[in-house]
């Protein structure tokens, strides 16, 4: 891949998930306790996301989503549903790393994930897609001439990986290595993709805050201070990357394909992490062949702009200055000045102008606004003000553009 993709992504982006109505939340609860059939939780998503959509469109956003409503959280269900993952309920800390920052956080609570997914068997996709249904929905939506603009999202194919201790995520019997293992991976995302592509998907965005983990000291520092590992963060990180450059090599010119990194997005707007690009910065954005960044810039915790400077001519950065974790409005006029403080970065790197840099970006907020259900610490209202917000520094910094 070596051409600009282009519209997709668009100057105006978020990032997928957004809030639920609270009457959805309601019927979502009443489904859970046996109050409510599976037709009537279906026929309240629709409305719900009919409802969310017309939110974006009115908003002028292109990259519609249907607001991650049919999950419960963001990285839905694919690798439940595949051969040779088993979902694992209130599983035991001990397979953990306890030091990988969303099980730091969770311990730093008192509290422990209630979920988790591993490998049981040789892992295979079984040919029936957990996405096509929520694609499928959305093309009755729009006009066909947009379907391609759609967003899907999907979770990082090496999601599963990073938090069990060494030797924990697949059984020694069923893969001799995380290579064995990450093929397996690899080669069923391709299968999904297939699925999506046939029904007409051409913009896939990975979320993977794992990535973001690795440019924070304290994982690091407790990656070291653990013996069991077998393996250093940069040669895992190799794997990471490799897992995902296999796993959508045989679409690549055929689908845009961004990754979405933040340091975490979990219930009552907290984060996980903290740390800049810098560390993974070469590898990141030269190593990886994705086409669009979607990068978390709200705070200091994401650091500078100076890891941009490596990213290659032909790939876009769409900078996430506004935050959705709260209801608080940025400064429009002090947003631009970032964004083209950025693109002076990216410009210095790939030898370009400020005006060709910004041709490879767009502005977005940092994360969702809801990658669990429950949704941040801002309202309804509050995420239509942070998306017209959005839309209105796109519309300064790129006028005429969506």
């Amino acid at each position: 891949m070596t051409h600009v993709h282009s519209r997709p992504p668009f100057r105006a982006e978020h990032l997928g998930s957004l809030l639920r109505p609270k009457d959805f939340l309601q019927k979502r609860a009443a489904f859970e306790n046996k109050q409510l059939s599976q037709e009537e939780l279906t026929k309240a998503e629709d409305e719900s996301i009919s409802k969310v959509v017309k939110v974006q469109t009115d908003a002028g956003f292109r990259a519609i989503t249907d607001g991650e409503y049919r999950r419960a959280v963001f990285w839905g269900t694919f690798f439940e549903e595949l051969e040779g993952m088993t979902e694992i309920r209130n599983p035991s800390m001990d397979l953990f790393r306890p030091y990988v920052p969303d099980i730091a956080g969770f311990i730093e609570k008192g509290h422990k994930p209630g979920q988790s997914c591993i490998c049981t068997g040789k892992i295979k996709h079984t040919g029936k897609s957990t996405l096509i249904g929520q694609f499928e929905y959305l093309k009755t939506l729009i006009p066909e001439e947009r379907w391609g603009e759609v967003k899907v999202t999907m979770i990082a194919p090496p999601w599963y990986h990073l938090r069990y201790k060494d030797g924990i995520a697949f059984p020694k019997e069923v893969y001799a290595s995380d290579a064995e293992y990450f093929a397996d991976i690899s080669k069923a995302v391709s299968q999904e993709l297939d699925i999506l592509y046939a029904a007409g998907v051409r913009n896939v965005q990975f979320d993977d805050p794992n990535f973001a983990y690795f440019c924070s000291e304290k994982m690091l520092k407790g990656w070291a201070e653990d013996k069991s590992n077998t393996k250093t963060p940069d040669e895992l990180l190799d794997a990471y990357i490799k897992c995902y450059n296999d796993s959508i090599e045989k679409h690549a010119e055929k689908i845009h394909f961004g990754l979405h990194i933040c340091r975490g997005n979990f219930m009552g707007s907290r984060h996980f992490s903290e740390g800049g690009y810098d560390r993974i910065a070469t590898k990141l954005f030269q190593d990886l062949n994705v086409a669009t960044y979607y990068l978390e810039y709200d705070t200091a915790r994401a650091g500078g702009f100076e890891p941009l400077n490596f990213l290659p001519a032909h790939k876009n950065v769409i900078v996430g200055v506004i935050t959705s974790k709260f209801p608080e409005l940025e400064d429009e006029k002090e947003m631009r000045e970032r964004i083209l403080a950025a693109a002076d970065v990216v410009a210095k790197g790939a030898g370009q102008t400020r005006e060709e840099a910004l041709k490879r970006m767009g502005v977005s907020p940092q994360c969702g606004f809801a990658s669990h259900e429950e949704g941040n610490l801002l309202g309804w209202e509050d995420m239509e003000n942070k998306l017209k917000l959005v839309r209105r520094i796109a519309d300064d910094v790129w006028p005429g553009e969506p």
